[in-house]
C-alpha cells in the first residue's frame, strides 16, 4: 500500500473512531462527586503571594548536599531521584522543560490550583553521581549537573491515579474550567491524561494536579510548529480565539500533521486535546480574570526569575502573561 493510501484509509479509520472519544467536557460527565477543592483552594488576597519561592516557599528552598538515588526513565525528559542531608527526596529533571516548568508551577499555584514544589538551580553538585542513559550531556565529570529543575517529593504522598480532562468529579465547575483557560494561557500543548495526577495522603483529601507542566511558554501546535520555553514564540502567539454571549474558545493546537494520521489513535488523542480549550462559559473566563488581576508586574516576572530565564526572556514572558490576564478581564 503507498503512503498515499495509508493516509486515506488512516483518515477512514478516524471518520469510524467511537464519538465518545471526541467528547467535549460537559457537567453530565461528571463521577463520584468530589469537591473542587480537591482541584483548587482560595489563596486569598493574591497580591500577597511570593512567586519567586512558590507554593513551598523559601523554607523549602533546596540546598545542601544531595546525593544520587537512581535515574528516572518515565517521560521523555531526562530524570533522576535525589535525596538530600535531611532525608527529603527530590526528582531532578534535565533540559529544556526545566524553566518553563518551574515558572508555569508558580503561575498555576497563583490562581489556586495544586502544583508540585517545584525549584530550578543553574548548577548543583551530587554526590555519588551515577551515569545516566539520558542527560549525560549537563553532567561534568565532577558530579555538577546544569540546568536542574528540582521537584520535591512530600512525604507520606503517594499517586493514587490520573485524571481526565473530559470525565473527572469537577467537570462542569468554575475551578475546572479556569484551569482549562489556565492551560491556554501558559500554552501548554501537552494535556496528555498521563499528565495529570491524584496524590492522596493520610486522613486528607485527595488532590488533583496537573503535575507536568513543562511544554509551556512556547508555540501550540503539531509535532514540527510546536515548541517550548522559547519566549519569541510565547509572545507571537494567539490566546482568544472566539466569543459568543455566552462562551469563549481559546487557541490551542495540538492536532498533529496531517501524515501522521496512520497513528490514528495519537491523532484523535492529540486532536481532541484542543477541545480542552473550547467552549468555556464566559462568566467562569472573567471569574478567572479578576482572580489574577491583582498580581503585579514584578510578580509575573519573579515567576520567570525563579526559573532561570535571561532578563529578556524574563520581560517578555511575564508581558504576554499580563496581557492575557488583561484580554480576560476585557471579556
Amino acid at each position: 500500500m503507498t503512503r498515499f493510501f495509508k493516509v486515506f484509509a488512516a483518515a477512514g479509520a478516524l471518520a469510524s473512531f467511537p464519538l465518545g472519544a471526541f467528547e467535549k467536557p460537559n457537567p453530565a460527565a461528571s463521577v463520584n462527586a468530589v469537591p473542587a477543592t480537591a482541584l483548587w483552594t482560595d489563596r486569598g488576597d493574591v497580591s500577597l503571594l511570593n512567586l519567586f519561592y512558590g507554593i513551598g516557599g523559601k523554607e523549602h528552598e533546596p540546598a545542601g548536599k544531595f546525593t544520587f538515588v537512581k535515574e528516572d526513565m518515565g517521560g521523555t525528559s531526562a530524570k533522576f531521584e535525589v535525596v538530600d542531608e535531611q532525608g527529603v527526596k527530590w526528582k531532578a529533571k534535565l533540559g529544556e522543560e526545566t524553566r518553563s516548568e518551574t515558572a508555569a508551577a508558580r503561575l498555576v499555584w497563583a490562581a489556586g490550583y495544586f502544583t508540585d514544589e517545584d525549584y530550578y538551580l543553574p548548577e548543583i553538585r551530587i554526590e555519588k553521581m551515577g551515569k545516566l542513559d539520558r542527560g549525560s550531556k549537563f553532567v561534568s565529570a565532577d558530579g555538577v549537573v546544569r540546568g536542574v529543575r528540582l521537584e520535591r517529593k512530600l512525604k507520606g504522598e503517594k499517586k493514587t491515579g490520573n485524571w481526565s480532562w473530559f470525565k473527572n468529579p469537577m467537570t462542569g465547575t468554575k475551578e475546572l474550567n479556569g484551569l482549562r483557560i489556565m492551560m491556554a494561557l501558559i500554552n501548554n500543548w501537552d494535556l496528555k491524561e498521563i499528565n495529570n495526577a491524584i496524590y492522596a495522603e493520610k486522613d486528607q483529601a485527595p488532590r488533583y494536579v496537573v503535575s507536568d507542566l513543562g511544554a509551556t511558554f512556547g508555540e501550540t501546535g503539531n509535532s514540527i510548529t510546536r515548541s517550548k520555553s522559547n519566549p519569541g514564540d510565547y509572545s507571537g502567539s494567539k490566546f482568544i480565539q472566539k466569543v459568543t454571549a455566552d462562551h469563549v474558545d481559546f487557541f490551542l493546537t495540538s492536532r498533529p500533521f496531517f501524515l501522521s494520521a496512520v497513528n490514528v489513535s495519537n491523532y484523535a488523542r492529540r486532536t481532541h486535546m484542543q477541545e480542552i480549550a473550547k467552549d468555556i462559559p464566559l462568566a467562569d473566563a472573567k471569574w478567572l480574570g479578576k482572580l489574577l488581576e491583582p498580581l503585579s508586574d514584578e510578580q509575573i516576572r519573579d515567576c520567570f526569575r525563579a526559573a532561570g530565564y535571561a532578563a529578556e526572556d524574563v520581560e517578555a514572558n511575564a508581558a504576554m502573561v499580563k496581557e492575557r490576564i488583561r484580554d480576560l478581564n476585557r471579556l
